[in-house]
């Protein structure tokens, strides 16, 4: 590599440290009564190597969260939030006023619904989707501490969903994936799933995984969404 070219790699590196220094850090911790195998495997992934930022651990270092303590079980305090135009707010409106609407599934009885969304479109943020995504799946895991949400177009289609896993003092998005429209349903299912975990009272934070590596296009919805970018202190009791 080439001096001038060393330098900027050196300075942009020292400068994500600071920034990333500067971020709240979020206690989360995973609580194994609620599924002592799943949980051990959840806090292994979460905490192991950095894929590419060797330093730190895989989901420490500029995680997306929502601190759901900070709206004091008021739905109606965050989504004050995200009021302005293009935010979660007025986005899932939208969605609502031309009938989409959101409840828990089971994935098993949607298998065929999720497929189509995971073929729907050959490339996700710039990227080739995995095969492992396209793959047809005959079932999926349904283990104590993974839930799921869809959302259901006025003919009843499933159109967008999101499983997540509750861990302990906060929840994770596991799998989130919709078609492409301008409809705003990304917006109304994350927008609701807040929502509803603030009114429920029993976790502290929402994850939807990092900052840190997300294209921008991700990260300006994450924002609108009204995530914010943390670090990750992690206990497993």
């Amino acid at each position: 590599m080439a001096m001038p070219a060393l330098f900027s790699t050196l300075a942009n590196g020292a400068r994500l440290v600071r920034e990333l220094a500067r971020l709240p850090v979020a206690p989360l911790r995973f609580e194994l009564q609620r599924n002592p195998d799943g949980i051990r495997r959840a806090h292994a992934l979460f905490t192991q190597r950095h894929a590419r930022y060797k330093v730190i651990g895989n989901k420490t270092m500029g995680i997306a969260l929502i601190d759901l303590k900070a709206f004091k079980g008021q739905p109606s305090a965050y989504l004050a939030t995200v009021q302005r135009s293009g935010h979660a707010g007025p986005q899932s409106r939208k969605a609502t006023a031309r009938g989409y609407t959101l409840r828990r599934i089971d994935r098993n009885a949607h298998i065929d619904a999720i497929h189509a969304i995971h073929t729907s479109s050959g490339e996700r943020q710039g990227r080739p989707m995995d095969d492992s995504v396209v793959a047809i799946k005959t079932g999926y895991d349904d283990p104590p501490h993974i839930e799921c949400h869809g959302v259901f177009d006025a003919a009843g289609t499933l159109v967008a969903y999101c499983s997540m896993g509750r861990y302990g003092n906060f929840v994770a998005t596991d799998e989130l994936m919709g078609y492409k429209n301008q409809d705003g349903i990304m917006y109304l299912l994350l927008s609701t799933i807040v929502c509803r975990l603030i009114e429920e009272g029993d976790v502290d934070y929402f994850m939807y995984d990092t900052y840190l590596g997300a294209k921008p296009g991700l990260r300006d919805f994450k924002r609108r969404v009204g995530f914010q970018p943390y670090r990750a202190r992690y206990a497993l009791v």
